[in-house]
């Protein structure tokens, strides 16, 4: 008989960076699409995988940030998985609202380079302003 796994132990096994971050990608959990990337540090992972929502940890704030906690657009979690190196977290979500990105888009990837020029290639379903109230 093998031992129990402890709680925390699959957290010790992700390969944080230096500053104790994870690459997370998020993806629609039914049609493939990866919506966007943000980073995750333990905690932010810790709480995803208990309440079964996206937590993400924001850079530009320092602190932890609930997907959706100003626009309502929350990522309820399916599958929380790793690649094979450990250093890249990808969540399969379904998305609330259908809209992932702050600019009001249903994915961050909306621009696509052609002939050597970024174009944007999908629409605003919501303008920033009025998920948001100002400019996002």
């Amino acid at each position: 008989m093998s031992d129990p796994v402890r709680p925390a132990d699959w957290l010790d096994e992700i390969r944080w960076d230096e500053h104790g971050l994870v690459p997370a990608i998020a993806q629609d959990a039914q049609s493939g699409r990866v919506l966007m990337l943000a980073w995750m540090d333990r905690a932010a992972l810790a709480a995803t995988a208990q309440t079964g929502e996206a937590v993400y940890y924001s850079r530009s704030r320092a602190r932890l940030w609930r997907k959706g906690e100003e626009s309502g657009h929350v990522q309820r979690v399916r599958e929380i998985r790793t690649d094979c190196d450990n250093d890249v977290v990808l969540l399969k979500v379904e998305q609330a609202g259908g809209i992932a990105c702050h600019t009001g888009r249903p994915a961050c990837f909306f621009r696509k380079l052609v002939d050597g020029r970024w174009e944007t290639v999908e629409a605003v379903v919501r303008p920033a302003e009025e998920i948001y109230g100002r400019k996002g």
